[in-house]
């Protein structure tokens, strides 16, 4: 079997962090492994995307396009002459043991399994996977799992390219930073102030550890949202209060990694409203989190060097205060009347 197992993995890793640095990996010969081949992203990590085009999920009568929720993603890493791989893959409740099986015959861990969304017809799982070994080995495990569901390989037909229908720019403006629209799903990626760590080793934003946030138009003026916050203990409460206080629903609040360093709790949501509001409601939550300085001063969703975050703003403990954050959020009317009741505080 393999050396991939993680009882061994930050043994491993300290004995390769020293080593002088050696030729990037044969990245076309483990997307041939694979059976799906990958790109380069920044920091060298090679990310192989697997959207599941074949599901057909509905959730609240909205058709959940691949990018937005359905997504399975590896991404490699290089680690001296060897590589670490990381991944989330999207699977039906009938596919979760047989590739669960077979990774774990072939020396992949599993750290984690779970839900994202709720009520979504049929109901998907989300299996995080990790390993360290030979890239080209590493990709043939994998492979061998994902034979097990029914996760299209290859390479896929080019699919028509459909216009995002609601006002990007003005989403962009709610949220403070600038997204990237990748077919009808626009995007957002956002870092944390602080690396993340995992068995020593650090998890760059491309291996998922920063906050992704997508919209998805639906119809009459409207968009639906999903995605996960990455966060620290001391963050997940005063951002759970934010969301459910601008309406946004909570649908699942784990954990991805085994070994991270900080711990880290990514928490998931749903809403589907006007999309300028469910920004504000976005940005609100992402004011209680430590963001790099970059991103909080430029809007930019790109990767800049780690930097100390912004300190969380605090949650309302008064009326006054609850009153005053809904001035800051240009809440008006019914929807400011809805958040001043939900705005709960240790004086009622």
């Amino acid at each position: 079997m393999m050396m991939m197992r993680m009882t061994s993995f930050a043994v491993l890793l300290a004995l390769v962090v020293s080593a002088p640095a050696l030729a990037e990996p044969d990245w076309k010969a483990v997307g041939q492994a694979l059976g799906k081949e990958g790109a380069v992203m920044p920091g060298g990590i090679y990310r192989v995307g697997l959207p599941r085009t074949d599901l057909k999920v509905t959730l609240d009568g909205v058709e959940i396009k691949p990018g937005f929720a359905l997504g399975s993603w590896l991404a490699f890493k290089p680690v001296g002459n060897e590589a670490m791989v990381m991944g989330d893959l999207v699977l039906t409740g009938e596919e979760v043991n047989p590739v669960m099986k077979t990774l774990l015959e072939n020396g992949i861990e599993v750290t984690a399994l779970h839900n994202h969304l709720l009520r979504s017809q049929p109901g998907t799982m989300y299996m995080h996977v990790a390993g360290y070994g030979e890239p080209v080995k590493l990709a043939a495990a994998l492979h061998d799992g994902l034979a097990q569901s029914k996760t299209p390989m290859g390479t896929a037909a080019p699919a028509a390219q459909a216009a995002l229908d609601f006002d990007t720019g003005a989403v962009d403006a709610a949220m403070g930073f600038k997204g990237k629209a990748n077919g009808p799903v626009f995007q957002f990626s956002i870092p944390r102030a602080e690396p993340v760590k995992d068995h020593g080793m650090e998890v760059p934003e491309a291996m998922g550890s920063a906050i992704a946030i997508n919209f998805q138009g639906t119809g009459g003026g409207k968009a639906a949202i999903t995605g996960d916050f990455v966060l620290t203990a001391d963050e997940v409460n005063p951002v759970l209060k934010a969301l459910r206080s601008n309406g946004i629903d909570v649908t699942a609040i784990h954990n991805h990694m085994l070994d991270d360093e900080p711990r880290l709790f990514f928490m998931h949501f749903w809403g589907n409203d006007d999309p300028q509001k469910l920004a504000r409601g976005l940005r609100a939550a992402l004011d209680r989190v430590k963001i790099t300085k970059a991103s909080a001063a430029t809007g930019t969703t790109l990767s800049p060097a780690p930097a100390i975050g912004p300190a969380a703003q605090p949650i309302p403990t008064t009326p006054g205060a609850c009153a005053d954050q809904g001035k800051r959020e240009s809440l008006k009317g019914e929807e400011l009347r809805k958040f001043l009741e939900e705005c709960k505080h240790p004086s009622d």
